[in-house]
């Protein structure tokens, strides 16, 4: 079962390639059939974490031949979609911990923002508290460098929380960690998001250093940024 993909398909599934299957499903067995249903949300959460094309691919090759290899260890009935993000996420990490990967992404020529359609129940949140009002300056790039400085399970926890919108038992799932955990790391890692937003707010001058002021404070929600920013430029 080989998968190759075109450079930044606009559907993964679309433009994916079965050797010996013409048309992408026949001669396929029902684990093969229902993890070509997940490609598309792999590769959306591979763009978000990597932020580049074609390590977003790699990522995506690679939990494929994984969970492949893996197939006996699967559970028929049970959460593949999950299973199948498990083997992403801790793929993604490991290549994180051997150093390197990250800078190379993030200054390569096909980095991409995450924040786009960063929509849900905390954003709307953010989008009417008035905290957000003293912010509208920040520009997008600001945002993006404060995720991409988060810690790897942090991160990872992040976009699946507030990216993909999972609940804390699907993300738990997919981390292989107790929801506690989960919890514990989207805390962490919205409170570091929050600081180092708000640090660039007063490098910026748009806050005062030591304001107890509520809307000088920086909001958690990264989406809020977004938002500000489509405001200011109308």
């Amino acid at each position: 079962m080989a998968f190759f993909f075109s450079k930044k398909p606009a559907s993964v599934a679309q433009d994916l390639s079965i050797s010996g299957a013409g048309d992408g499903t026949s001669g396929l067995d029902t684990f093969e059939v229902e993890l070509l249903g997940h490609l598309d949300t792999l590769y959306a959460v591979s763009c978000r974490m990597t932020r580049s094309t074609t390590e977003a691919e790699d990522l995506v090759q690679d939990t494929v031949v994984k969970a492949m290899r893996a197939r006996d260890q699967f559970e028929p009935g049970t959460n593949l979609k999950a299973w199948l993000l498990r083997i992403l996420t801790n793929t993604f990490i490991n290549r994180y911990r051997r150093g390197g990967l990250e800078r190379d992404i993030l200054e390569g020529p096909d980095v991409e923002s995450l924040t786009d359609g960063w929509i849900g129940a905390t954003t709307m949140r953010g989008m009417r508290d008035p905290e957000t009002a003293a912010l509208a300056p920040l520009v997008e790039a600001e945002v993006q460098r404060a995720l991409d400085d988060l810690p790897p399970e942090f991160r990872v926890a992040v976009v699946l929380s507030d990216i993909e919108e999972l609940s804390y038992k699907e993300i738990a799932e997919a981390m292989g960690t107790p929801i506690g955990t989960v919890m514990s790391r989207l805390h962490r890692g919205r409170k570091l998001l929050q600081k180092t937003l708000r640090d660039h707010a007063v490098a910026m001058g748009i806050v005062s250093e030591g304001s107890s002021n509520k809307a000088d404070q920086a909001p958690t929600d990264l989406a809020a940024y977004r938002k500000r920013k489509r405001s200011a430029a109308v």
